[in-house]
């Protein structure tokens, strides 16, 4: 655990009851987004609500901006944590619990056994017992004791490898039932949380796709909400340049470009396993051809193709796939066919679960994304 000492303001702490209000906010923000700072706007006008609103602000977890409201880095690293210890309060027990690598190498936890020193490893890593047998078994056991670098041995440790994560986020029409994109928001925060306080050399992103596809920042991932349906037709077939993608409609599935975008963060960090995460709900509907978006209702095979075809140039390079695939309305099963096709040409791992199980879901598999644990001589 981290500590920051600091030079007491001599504010006020803030009390219970301002904690637990500030705390309702907050999971009225994850389930409203952009719309619930809006309606913070509007309640500032009332005296009592403008009062809370005050407070809040003088406890640094809002700001103003204008006429707006904005989620101060406190604020957010709030959400991080409450997401992330809700998480681990409804994992099972024997969770897995960390990071672990079939590769020996520095930096990590010492196991058994010890190694030849080779120029460039620690002196801080030297066994010392068994250097000491080394030379007593060359030189005798006679004083003065003579230790040479060719009896130099060092402790073996676990390899601290780095892992780069991206997560992307379904964020068309239907994310918007049972709670999904709420759910979904959480488990993204709880990674970023987790990141922080046990892995720092780690990274990761999140990307938001719908009709299109963006990197979404760290601080505006509270306040995403999924597109509203605005196109009720049974039969929907539409081209659209892709830099003309604002105006179309956005609640059309692009995984394809999601990937795109995933390909570019991952080809940018440094992380020795690189992961993707996917969350979705339905069968890609949308892909780029070309300059243009095809946005197609019934799915077609071209989408599927174009998804898939992408999906594989990621996994040959080396990215691990884990696919979560939210099923509470269970009789539109159909597109998980689609899961399967992803899950196998990839080599990834698939999970189909409800809202309320994503959150464990993506935690443990994020914690044994990497090479399983293997101790080699």
């Amino acid at each position: 655990m981290r500590y920051i000492y600091q030079e007491w303001d001599g504010t006020e702490f803030p009390t219970q009851d301002h904690l637990s209000q500030f705390d309702q906010f907050l999971d009225y923000l994850m389930e409203y987004g952009d719309e619930a700072m809006d309606a913070l706007r509007r309640l500032e006008l009332d005296p009592e609500t403008a009062e809370i609103v005050e407070k809040w602000i003088e406890e640094g977890l809002l700001e103003k901006a204008g006429a707006r409201f904005r989620l101060t880095p406190r604020a957010i690293n709030t959400m991080q944590r409450k997401a992330l210890m809700e998480i681990f309060r409804d994992l099972k027990p024997g969770s897995p619990e960390g990071h672990e690598t079939s590769q020996r190498g520095a930096g990590g936890e010492r196991i058994e056994g010890s190694r030849r020193y080779q120029f460039g490893d620690p002196v801080a890593e030297l066994d010392l017992s068994a250097t000491l047998r080394n030379a007593i078994r060359r030189g005798g056991p006679g004083l003065p004791l003579k230790v040479g670098e060719a009896d130099f041995e060092v402790h073996l440790s676990e390899s601290a490898a780095t892992c780069s994560t991206v997560i992307l986020l379904d964020m068309s029409g239907s994310m918007s039932r049972w709670h999904r994109f709420s759910q979904a928001k959480r488990c993204a925060m709880a990674v970023h949380a987790l990141i922080r306080q046990r892995f720092p050399m780690d990274t990761v992103d999140v990307v938001g796709f719908h009709s299109a596809a963006e990197q979404v920042p760290e601080h505006k991932l509270p306040l995403l909400m999924p597109k509203r349906v605005t196109v009720f037709d049974p039969e929907v077939r539409l081209r659209v340049p892709v830099d003309r993608a604002d105006d179309a409609p956005q609640h059309f599935t692009n995984l394809h470009m999601g990937l795109m975008t995933a390909r570019r963060i991952l080809a940018r960090r440094s992380g020795a396993n690189k992961q993707a995460f996917i969350i979705t709900d339905g069968q890609p509907t949308a892909h780029v051809q070309g300059d243009y978006l095809y946005l197609i209702y019934p799915p077609e095979q071209s989408t599927t193709t174009a998804t898939l075809a992408e999906a594989m140039r990621l996994s040959k390079h080396g990215v691990r796939f884990s696919t979560f695939a939210l099923i509470e309305d269970y009789y539109w099963m159909d597109w998980v066919s689609f899961v399967d096709q992803l899950t196998k040409l990839t080599k990834g791992v698939a999970f189909y679960c409800s809202a309320g199980d994503l959150s464990g879901a993506i935690v443990e598999s994020y914690l044994t994304g990497r090479k399983r644990k293997a101790y080699l001589a």
